[in-house]
């Protein structure tokens, strides 16, 4: 908005230049998200105790957890405050990888919240039914693969993924495009929701991959720097720094109030939808293979989830008693009751991301 109105006014003054440069709309977005977390953090978070809007502890987590009983929830609605906020003010909106960006923010906080609602304001335990939350994430990953795959001006170029560790090479998915984007968007989406277990572990980790996608982004929609490095230049990208930068700032702002002891926790309304944005960044730069490497932390979480759940079921069809891989999923949780304290596990797998998040940029180098 601000793009809009302020840059027109540069032929009158050469001070509105600076409207056109994304570094600088990307720090005012990085400002303008983390302000708007300081500034409405405090209210939002005691509109949701004077309503009871509190995180209910399930009995099957450690000891330590219960404490944290009566917690507000519902904190991705300070994310989404800040985000949507800063992106329509910095952002030129006539891009359509940021319209696509801001639909899919709205859409899967949307769905969040209703989960979040249903769960701990009408107190119905098991939220918004799985199939139901499934089938909401699977929708928006049909449109945007869609729109990708039809919209994009050369059909073949968008199906295209790029690995990394080779120069000029990549994987055409041709119409299996579409699958592969529903179930990206809907793995991530659920990932980031596993991973919010621990005061800030979450908020930190999705700072640290919004940076890295955030550089991506910048590269690749700068035609210099795009071809120093001989990777693709993608026209539409550079504006998506500025969107990243937005997620920088509100995430940034909310983990202020999430760090431990967390005065309120992210929720499905925030946790569902930085992950299934993120995952939809990814894609619009192309950019999938250097996102699972620098997410990985998300990745693992998830799988050893999956992989508690369904060797639990294996083997109580097989023995007629379930067994168990983790001493309890997801990880952090294993790592909890083997001693760790919160913090150490938080901490660290921040170290971790951050680990990987080098290697993802390593792999400029090795293209």
């Amino acid at each position: 908005m601000l793009y809009h109105i302020l840059y027109p006014l540069a032929e009158y003054h050469i001070i509105f230049n600076v409207f056109q440069y994304i570094t600088f709309r990307a720090i005012g977005a990085f400002i303008t998200a983390i302000l708007i977390s300081f500034i409405f953090g405090p209210k939002i978070i005691k509109l949701l105790k004077k309503h009871e809007v509190t995180e209910s502890i399930d009995i099957l987590l450690p000891a330590s957890h219960q404490k944290k009983k009566g917690t507000p929830t519902m904190g991705g609605i300070i994310i989404g405050l800040g985000l949507i906020i800063a992106s329509l003010l910095w952002n030129n909106l006539t891009n359509p990888y940021v319209l696509i960006a801001i639909l899919a923010s709205l859409w899967l906080g949307g769905l969040g919240f209703l989960d979040d609602y249903l769960k701990n304001v009408r107190k119905i335990k098991q939220g918004l039914v799985e199939r139901y939350k499934i089938s909401g994430q699977f929708v928006l990953g049909l449109l945007i693969a869609f729109i990708l795959y039809l919209g994009y001006e050369k059909t073949n170029a968008i199906s295209q993924i790029s690995i990394p560790f080779f120069k000029n090479t990549s994987i055409s998915l041709g119409v299996f495009f579409i699958p592969f984007v529903v179930l990206f968007i809907t793995f991530y989406s659920n990932a980031v929701n596993l991973t919010d277990g621990l005061d800030g572990l979450a908020p930190g980790s999705i700072a640290l991959v919004a940076f890295g996608l955030g550089i991506m982004s910048y590269i690749k929609g700068n035609i210099i720097i795009a071809d120093y490095l001989k990777i693709e230049f993608i026209s539409h990208a550079g504006e998506l720094t500025i969107f990243t930068s937005a997620i920088m700032g509100t995430i940034l702002g909310f983990l202020w109030f999430n760090v431990k002891p967390a005065s309120i926790f992210m929720g499905d309304t925030g946790a569902l939808s930085m992950g299934g944005i993120l995952a939809i960044l990814a894609i619009l730069l192309k950019e999938e293979v250097f996102f699972i490497i620098i997410s990985i932390l998300f990745v693992v979480e998830a799988v050893s989830s999956l992989t508690q759940r369904f060797y639990y079921r294996h083997t109580r069809i097989k023995t007629g008693e379930g067994k168990r891989v983790f001493l309890c999923a997801p990880l952090h949780h294993h790592f909890e009751l083997k001693g760790w304290s919160e913090s150490q596990i938080v901490v660290r797998f921040w170290i971790i991301t951050m680990l990987f998040l080098a290697i993802g940029f390593a792999t400029l180098k090795l293209r």
